[in-house]
């Protein structure tokens, strides 16, 4: 197995598993769906003692297997001895019941809907702490899904770190993804100016108007003092995915500018990959 870059896909029943499993084999993982917890072990050295060309591996681990805490124990190893980086996908409650309901599928739990959703979602909370990546998948179309999967796990292997930075709004709720969240709603509201109102922090002069507030420039600049001493710790640690979540009240001026500005600083100071993302800016 040495050399094999190895992924756990899991996470719960309607989230988008078996979405993200399509997206991972197009990357060019060999996917393996619902294998028996007990025999992946073998499975991965089977791959090593027979020499398989397979460079990338991924294997989908949920509720079906029926044994949640062998599962616990399988994913904790293969974290440990293969340094698999395990990816769970959620949804909230209501998302998952209207996604049953539209497609008629039976919850591999039975019972009545809202309950075998309760039951997973308690089940897998100890897998979903070792997760290194967690999707929300709620508000997220398929193809939203697929561009994030694809941004983690493409080219993977050049960038030590993965660093996503990414700006909401707080009327939307906080993403449940985030290694460190920041509120900027201290800082002046472009929404309350004419001209900037239905603009969004891509464009100059909403910049410009955020930047005015010399509370920003403090702001980022303590920011990224903090990040300097953060991310050689975290790497030491052994992270490998680290999201930033900036907030302001809307998603689309403050927190997009901060988010558009500290991405920029990071690219330019760290060999490492950096994402952006604006989750309401289009709202």
């Amino acid at each position: 197995m040495e050399g094999v870059s190895l992924v756990v896909l899991t996470g719960l029943s309607g989230a988008g598993k078996s979405r993200a499993a399509d997206v991972l084999e197009d990357l060019g993982y060999y996917t393996v769906d619902n294998f028996p917890p007990q025999l992946l072990e073998k499975f991965l050295e089977l791959i090593g003692t027979l020499n398989m060309d397979v460079s990338k591996v991924a294997l989908v681990i949920d509720i079906r297997s029926r044994n949640n805490q062998k599962a616990f124990e399988v994913i904790s190893l293969l974290k440990k001895s293969y340094g698999a980086k395990v990816l769970f996908i959620e949804a909230d409650n209501a998302t998952l019941i209207k996604r049953y309901k539209e497609t008629r599928r039976t919850h591999p739990l039975g019972a009545s809907l809202p309950e075998a959703i309760n039951t997973e979602r308690e089940s897998l909370r100890e897998i979903r702490e070792t997760a290194d990546i967690v999707i929300d998948t709620s508000r997220k179309t398929v193809h939203e899904l697929a561009r994030q999967v694809e941004s983690y796990f493409a080219d993977d292997d050049s960038a030590v770190l993965n660093i996503t930075v990414q700006s909401f709004g707080f009327k939307y709720g906080v993403p449940e993804d985030s290694d460190m969240l920041f509120d900027v709603r201290f800082l002046k509201n472009p929404f309350f100016e004419e001209e900037l109102k239905e603009k969004t922090g891509l464009q100059k002069d909403v910049q410009e108007f955020v930047f005015s507030d010399q509370n920003t420039g403090i702001f980022l600049d303590k920011l990224k003092d903090m990040l300097k001493f953060l991310i050689p710790n975290y790497l030491e640690e052994g992270k490998k995915f680290f999201t930033i979540s900036i907030g302001c009240t809307g998603g689309k001026h403050r927190s997009v500018t901060i988010a558009e500005n500290l991405s920029k600083y990071l690219k330019e100071a760290t060999k490492f990959k950096v994402i952006t993302k604006h989750r309401d800016m289009d709202r």
